[in-house]
């Protein structure tokens, strides 16, 4: 497979799960969301999808090439795409928790474990592609964000 299909593939399928996140989100940003308290810091609702869509093309084009070793290093590439999987799914997971279930407190817990597979994730693309593992980094400083924001948002609202 060419190097700029699996880059492709890869961003694609963080795109959709982008997408399919924004769906979960769109009716509870209207309803629930409106009627909980928020901290100060919080950002307004316009800036979470250019946001989110950069970091998932970012996400994308870091997996794909971490994908395109995989001739050279095929062990590692595996290791590191279990993680990359694993964190994409905690990504979709938060958003159905928080905003589809409304539990800030089950999100936040979540969160934490994804902050951590982030992390890791990071840590094994860094091996096999130092800038796949550098464009990971936005996303694990707004997961940071994100992480203080839940945790905020369910002290507020016990």
């Amino acid at each position: 497979m060419q190097k700029i299909i699996r880059i492709a593939v890869v961003l694609t399928t963080c795109l959709l799960v982008g997408y399919l996140s924004g769906m979960v989100t769109r009716e509870s940003i209207t309803t629930w969301y409106p009627t909980i308290v928020k901290p100060t810091f919080n950002p307004p609702n316009w800036i979470f999808a250019p946001v989110w869509s950069i970091l998932y093309i970012m996400m994308g084009v870091s997996g794909g090439m971490v994908w395109n070793r995989f001739e050279q290093d095929s062990e590692n590439v595996k290791k590191a795409f279990t993680f990359f999987i694993i964190q994409l799914a905690l990504n979709a997971a938060w958003t159905v928790i928080f905003f589809y279930f409304h539990n800030p407190f089950l999100a936040l817990i979540e969160i934490i474990l994804l902050w951590l597979l982030i992390f890791e994730t990071y840590t094994q693309f860094k091996k096999i592609d130092k800038t796949a593992g550098m464009l990971l980094l936005p996303y694990l400083a707004w997961v940071s964000f994100a992480m203080v924001l839940n945790g905020s948002i369910w002290w507020l609202n016990r």
